[in-house]
């Protein structure tokens, strides 16, 4: 497919220029879940580009320490940590883990999930229990481990949250997903007003498509050419461009916003025309080019 003459498509700095200063969070720790692949690794790299020490948290330890140990790279002091987030006693123990070596976490980024397409229909107890019990219950135990305990030092912080633009909408083969991410963003806000008075700021991006190499829209991270014509801006999201928007706004630079959910998807979600193209039901979707049969 080839991109009109007449669009504009604005590209991001290379990943080697931050959109804030190396040092915006020079002495803070902050606690990554899941953050040892995809969207939760931007999230160390974009947090240790601004100086933060890092917290890895997964249920793989495996995956943690590799994560780990591309953070390292950046020169920053990291940790590994095996959590399952549904757990309170197991958050409560990562969080004591991670302080033990690095120091008090300042910054919590909540990425764990789970996701994979099928049907409502066919989704099972068990199945809706593994999507939404991360995202939900996950956020809320990690939220509220975090907060007692800046509460107690008598001290803020900032929490983002990774949320998805489906919210809004649904999505064919998501109703476990868009539910999840849907009280995720509104905990989001109820967290917010909550924390406010504790300095604890708690905002959540909600993202489009960035291709990588745990999505289900693609193994790329550079974009993927099948999808980039149905976004306005003309290409799907560089991950470390999520990276960076949920790192930055947990900086002094937006230490006025809470409680926001920040849609990052190239304009996917907006409607683009008078005319919609014409609705195909979930099911014949399932089979098509872009199903999961």
């Amino acid at each position: 497919m080839v991109v009109p003459s007449h669009h504009v498509i604005a590209m991001p700095p290379p990943f080697d220029a931050p959109p804030y200063p190396v040092d915006i969070f020079a002495g803070q720790v902050v606690l990554v879940t899941g953050g040892g692949s995809g969207m939760g690794l931007a999230m160390a790299k974009a947090f240790a580009q601004g100086g933060a020490n890092v917290a890895v948290v997964g249920r793989s330890l495996d995956r943690a320490e590799e994560g780990a140990a591309q953070i390292a790279e950046l020169g920053v002091r990291t940790h590994a940590v095996s959590c399952d987030v549904r757990l309170p006693d197991a958050v409560a123990d990562a969080f004591d883990e991670a302080e033990s070596v690095l120091g008090p976490a300042s910054l919590l980024a909540n990425n764990a999930g789970a996701n994979f397409p099928v049907l409502a229909e066919n989704i099972s107890p068990n199945a809706w229990n593994a999507v939404t019990r991360i995202a939900i219950d996950g956020t809320f135990l990690c939220s509220t481990e975090f907060a007692r305990r800046r509460i107690a030092r008598g001290e803020g912080g900032a929490i983002v949250n990774n949320s998805a633009q489906y919210i809004w909408t649904g999505f064919p083969g998501d109703a476990h997903s868009a539910a999840a991410k849907t009280a995720q963003a509104t905990m989001t806000r109820k967290l917010a007003a909550d924390w406010g008075s504790a300095g604890i700021r708690v905002n959540a991006v909600a993202a489009g498509f960035f291709p990588h190499a745990d999505s289900v829209s693609g193994s790329r991270e550079e974009g993927i050419e099948p999808l980039q014509n149905m976004i306005p801006a003309g290409r799907t999201g560089y991950i470390r461009e999520f990276g960076w928007l949920s790192a930055m706004i947990c900086t002094p630079l937006f230490g006025g916003m809470t409680g926001q959910v920040i849609v990052q998807d190239g304009g996917e979600s907006l409607r683009r025309s008078l005319m919609m193209p014409d609705f195909v039901p979930p099911r014949e979707r399932a089979d098509g080019p872009w199903g999961w049969k």
